[in-house]
């Protein structure tokens, strides 16, 4: 399945508990059709002390599901669908379907 939200990406959560809430996608989970977005979705797990860090109670980030977010559109900070297309150079370039603007 082709993805058409990267890594890097400025999203907006468009359903669950955190509908509303905007963040960079940090994570791509390709085979599980999920990605990580930054300040959305946390929760709450007990970790295990290690040399590393002292353990317990952190909050981190949890996926979501691919179809629950949607890219802002560069030009008015609103959800937009992505198409791909070839510029001038003739390198394809994914756009905004709400305002043509290129999403880089």
């Amino acid at each position: 399945m082709k993805f058409k939200i990267k890594t890097g990406d400025d999203v907006i959560v468009t359903a669950g508990k955190d509908k509303g809430k905007r963040g960079k996608v940090t994570k791509v989970l390709r085979a599980q059709n999920r990605v990580v977005v930054q300040g959305a979705n946390l929760v709450t797990k007990h970790q295990k002390p290690s040399q590393a860090n002292t353990g317990g109670i952190v909050r981190q980030e949890a996926s979501l599901h691919i179809s629950n977010v949607s890219i802002i559109d560069p030009t008015d900070s609103k959800p937009t669908r992505v198409g791909y297309r070839f510029n001038d150079a003739g390198v394809k370039e994914r756009f905004s379907k709400r305002s043509g603007a290129v999403i880089s």
